[in-house]
């Protein structure tokens, strides 16, 4: 779907910030939404969206297991 949104667990990324998970949300965003910047009257609803999917997103990654990582999942 999103080529650019990359794979943000071991073994693929070792080191994942807030930010990266941030970014991969908008993309998201901008791919799903067909906006790559909304107009002003549908910039909140944007801006909500990439802040609850980056949260999600957080979240699966601190509770993700994967087997045979050197040690836990780190999300920002």
């Amino acid at each position: 779907m999103c080529r650019s949104i990359k794979t943000l667990r071991p073994p693929f990324t070792d080191e994942v910030t807030q930010e990266d998970i941030q970014a991969a949300a908008l993309q998201y965003v901008r791919k799903i939404s067909g906006f790559r910047a909304p107009a002003a009257h549908n910039a909140e609803a944007f801006d909500h969206a990439v802040a609850a999917i980056t949260e999600a997103s957080a979240e699966l990654l601190a509770s993700l297991q994967v087997r045979g990582a050197r040690g836990e999942s780190r999300a920002g």
